[in-house]
């Protein structure tokens, strides 16, 4: 049996993955330290970090808290909705395509 050795060259196509971005929305009623409180332990923002970005929630209307592949920013979304909830704040957070 001849010893025959082939040269293929094999091509993946990855892709990197569709990343999103979470957002905070600012509302009337949840505390500024709430909002600086969840971006500390969710996102895991620096305290100087978490006070510019609640300050842009609160000046703009909404801020980006993290960009992730789409179930990381899934999870975020869901665990700031818990956290809130428990909280009896109606504090919003989505996520959007980047």
């Amino acid at each position: 049996m001849p010893n025959i050795k082939e040269a293929t060259e094999i091509e993946l196509g990855l892709d990197n993955p569709q990343m999103y971005k979470v957002l905070l929305h600012n509302d009337d009623y949840t505390p500024m330290e709430f909002v600086i409180e969840i971006l500390m332990k969710i996102f895991h923002k620096d305290l100087d970090s978490a006070n510019e970005i609640m300050w842009q929630v609160h000046e703009k209307g909404k801020a980006v808290c993290g960009i992730y592949i789409y179930e990381i920013a899934k999870t975020k979304v869901q665990q700031v909705k818990m956290s809130a909830k428990s909280n009896g704040f109606p504090l919003l957070a989505t996520l959007e395509k980047e």
